[in-house]
């Protein structure tokens, strides 16, 4: 299935990722789990390997190789640490605002920083108060001057607590038209990350508050015109945000079949190894079937996408069935190991736990089916891969 859409070139990458995040993350998963903090010197040595600037051009420092790419990053990341894996998705995403909407400037000024990785971005759209109802939101930016003055406070930002550059969606009028995106340096006066809080997994990865207090931006830092900030936040969560998630689901769930086969293997019942009690190869069978289905669907999403084809329906589907799909195989496997999967020697757990996580972010279940059976009914409103295709279009790997 990999040789269907992936080049020499993507099998080359996923196996330097891959050995990369066996040397250098996996020894460090007992000391994240036991601080349950994020982890600032591997994130910094992930973004220094380059791989931030998968979707970005060449033209502005990036790799220039595309979405698919960038799945097989996230993928392998996810197989051995989910934090580390959200980490590059949460960056990605912060990627995709300005990929889409940032002038010239900003992108010879930004983007070759975040593709160096000297620059983590971030993206915050979420408020408590509103949730996922991005209109709901009541943070203001207010214009004076050459300035807009940021009041207001946003949640679960991914990578908050490491973050140099937030692209933050804040309310400048009423209406759908009244919101607004601006680039807010982490650094800036007014501008402040919330305590982080304890979570129940992705130890190493933050996704806390923002705080702004009168925070003065130069108007240079608007991304758009003023009332863009909507397109800004559904074309990145559309287009980046599902497809990286998945990417995170796909990676945990190759690793929940890796360590339940193995642990078949090791374990003895009956005089036999595990695998041979019928009950426990049917799940097996489940697990693999589940895992083949998820890495098309994801696959074939991202493969559209890099085409420049419609695809909003696709990368919907893709991380519903990625994320079901995860948390299904890392039950089923935690019945397997039985007692055993709730100790933390072994990572069952750690998958199970991690695999929560993705099932809210760019839309629950619920929402994507909602989105599908608009699809089917004939009533979706557009699609962000048809409006954006010049700018998700990218150089072909040979």
């Amino acid at each position: 299935m990999d040789g269907y859409f992936a080049s020499r070139l993507h099998h080359q990458l996923r196996e330097r990722v891959r050995h990369f995040a066996e040397g250098e993350v996996r020894p460090r998963i007992p000391a994240m789990e036991a601080a349950r903090t994020v982890h600032r010197e591997l994130s910094r040595l992930i973004a220094r390997q380059g791989w931030l600037g998968a979707t970005i051009s060449k033209g502005h420092g990036g790799m220039g190789v595309g979405h698919l790419a960038k799945t097989i990053i996230i993928e392998e990341l996810s197989r051995v640490s989910g934090a580390m894996g959200a980490m590059v998705q949460a960056s990605q995403l912060g990627v995709a605002k300005i990929v889409h909407f940032g002038n010239e400037e900003q992108k010879k000024t930004w983007l070759p920083l975040i593709a160096a990785g000297e620059c983590l971005p971030t993206i915050a759209v979420t408020e408590p108060e509103s949730g996922g109802h991005v209109l709901g939101m009541s943070a203001t930016a207010v214009r004076d001057g050459d300035d807009y003055v940021i009041n207001g406070r946003k949640v679960y930002v991914g990578n908050s607590h490491v973050g140099d550059l937030h692209g933050v969606v804040v309310r400048t009028g009423p209406g759908s038209k009244g919101l607004t995106a601006f680039l807010v340096e982490s650094g800036r006066p007014g501008c402040r990350t919330g305590e982080q809080k304890p979570t129940m997994g992705l130890h190493g990865f933050s996704f806390g508050e923002l705080h702004f207090d009168d925070c003065r931006v130069p108007a240079a830092n608007r991304l758009g015109e003023e009332g863009d900030g909507l397109a800004v936040a559904y074309s990145s969560s559309v287009l980046y945000g599902r497809a990286n998630l998945t990417a995170v689901a796909l990676g945990i769930h190759q690793a929940v079949l890796e360590e339940t086969t193995r642990f078949c293997a090791e374990r003895h019942r009956y005089g036999k190894p595990l695998h041979e009690l019928p009950s426990v190869k049917l799940k097996l069978g489940q697990l693999q079937s589940r895992l083949m289905t998820a890495r098309l669907a994801a696959y074939h999403a991202v493969h559209l996408l890099d085409q420049g084809l419609a695809c909003d329906a696709e990368l919907m589907n893709a991380k519903l069935v990625n994320v079901e799909s995860a948390l299904d195989s890392a039950r089923n496997a935690m019945e397997i190991h039985a007692a055993s999967g709730l100790f933390a020697e072994r990572p069952i757990e750690r998958y199970l736990r991690d695999a929560h996580h993705i099932f809210a972010p760019a839309g629950t279940s619920d929402i994507q089916l909602l989105r599908l059976a608009e699809v089917a009914l004939g009533q979706s409103k557009g699609q962000w891969s048809e409006r954006l295709a010049e700018l998700t279009r990218m150089e072909a790997l040979v």
